[in-house]
């Protein structure tokens, strides 16, 4: 999120260095990641997570108050350590197939497409479109990846603000399949393949 910032800007700019030490804000994310690895040496560091710190880090290090973005890095890591006490059994493959593993919400996307669009949901089927193509990654990391970040920010805070967030992100990604349930039932599988992975492309986005 901040290497496209730090290109273009120079040392000096507001966003490219934090006040303190004059760090790259990749650095401060790198050292996040690798103080949650040491003290969680069960999980350590699995691909992924750099993208769900980002929106995380961001959020806070560009806070327009200045005394609070002083502290975007102790702030950023209480709440990742946090978040990944809900989801890190998302990236535990020995608990994939478990009931709280990301096996289980997968199966729970795809009954959920049966039960509000089942020609969409055998079309899935019938060319084995699986949600490990896409679901897998839309569920492990919250969506990050498949929005721009200001989307990201806007499904987050709804996401985080329900009691029930697993079940609130399901119903997304279900939506999300249905939002295009069109083009999937018209397309082949390799057109199919691009439109699920590709979302932000995809999907318009109405500002209220």
């Amino acid at each position: 999120y901040f290497n496209a910032v730090t290109r273009k800007r120079t040392a000096s700019d507001e966003y490219a260095f934090l006040p303190d030490g004059k760090e790259a804000h990749w650095e401060v994310v790198e050292r996040i990641l690798f103080l949650y690895a040491k003290l969680n040496p069960g999980l350590g560091y699995v691909q992924g997570m750099n993208e769900i710190i980002g929106p995380i880090y961001y959020t806070f290090a560009t806070d327009t108050d200045q005394d609070s973005r002083k502290h975007a890095e102790a702030d950023s890591f209480f709440c990742f350590t946090c978040l990944m006490g809900e989801i890190r059994d998302f990236f535990i493959k020995t608990l994939d197939d478990s009931q709280c593993g990301i096996g289980s919400k997968m199966c729970q996307l795809m009954d959920m497409v049966k039960e509000y669009d089942r020609p969409l949901w055998q079309r899935l089927q019938d060319q084995e479109l699986k949600p490990q193509f896409f679901a897998f990654r839309w569920i492990t990391l919250l969506l990050s990846q498949e929005f721009q970040l200001p989307e990201v920010l806007r499904v987050w805070d709804s996401l985080f603000s329900d009691v029930k967030r697993f079940e609130f992100l399901i119903s997304v990604c279900c939506a999300m399949l249905l939002s295009i349930r069109n083009e999937l039932l018209k397309g082949d599988f390799p057109n199919n393949m691009k439109l699920v992975q590709r979302m932000a492309s995809t999907i318009i986005w109405s500002r209220c």
